[in-house]
């Protein structure tokens, strides 16, 4: 699959991201349903973990396919289904931040049920208020339904970059580790919850979420 690599341990499948900044690109898009139509076949018990490689976890939009596309729209829609999917994921998955996790980057590792991030390199970030950009409803949304309030208005007011240490003590990820123990640490909180998997969970989920999944599938040019 095309910059998208999934393999299972024991119970858990892991999806690598391995091509350059790990950007979402129209292939990176397939490669990522594929990779969750084969886990949710693969019944329980079973949990996923995805993780990046090098100084990235993923760097977000693809822009320049985006500006250049004749539907940024449908894109950008399939963007955000990917995020609804992970969100709604019927079996435990955690995000294995190894590097900068930026825009759509971070917004599908907090779509994921648990973060844990590289303590000493790597940076968490929505850059918008920097690139003069909106954010999609979705966007906002998941934000909002994720993370402290103080700390969901600060990362869309300020574009900050947060560091691993101050991610964790922010609530935008569980742990902070080194980092040969990121993935090992994702792996076993997968492995621990790898028996809850089911649909009903991700009914569950969807109760729960449905503000974000509403908003989520606005359309290109829609407000918060």
């Amino acid at each position: 699959m095309m910059g998208v690599e999934l393999s299972r341990e024991g119970e858990v499948f892991v999806l690598r991201m391995d091509e350059g900044e790990n950007r979402f690109t129209p292939d990176s898009i397939r490669a990522w349903n594929d990779a969750l139509d084969r886990v949710e076949k693969a019944g329980a018990p079973c949990g996923l973990v995805t993780v990046g490689t090098g100084k990235f976890y993923s760097n977000g939009l693809d822009l320049e396919h985006m500006m250049g596309a004749g539907d940024p729209g449908a894109y950008l829609a399939a963007v955000m289904g990917i995020f609804a999917r992970v969100l709604t994921f019927p079996a435990v998955s955690v995000a294995a931040l190894n590097g900068h996790a930026f825009g759509a980057g971070g917004q599908v590792a907090l779509a994921h049920d648990f973060r844990v991030m590289r303590a000493d390199r790597g940076y968490f970030c929505m850059p918008e208020v920097d690139m003069k950009a909106p954010l999609h409803p979705g966007m906002t949304a998941l934000l909002r339904a994720r993370l402290p309030a103080q700390t969901a208005h600060e990362m869309i007011a300020t574009g900050k970059r947060w560091g691993g240490v101050e991610a964790c003590t922010r609530g935008i990820v569980a742990e902070a580790l080194v980092e040969d123990q990121v993935l090992p640490r994702a792996l076993e909180l997968a492995s621990e919850l790898a028996a809850k998997a089911d649909p009903a969970m991700a009914v569950l989920k969807r109760g729960m979420y449905r503000s974000v999944l509403d908003a989520l599938a606005q359309p290109l040019g829609a407000r918060a």
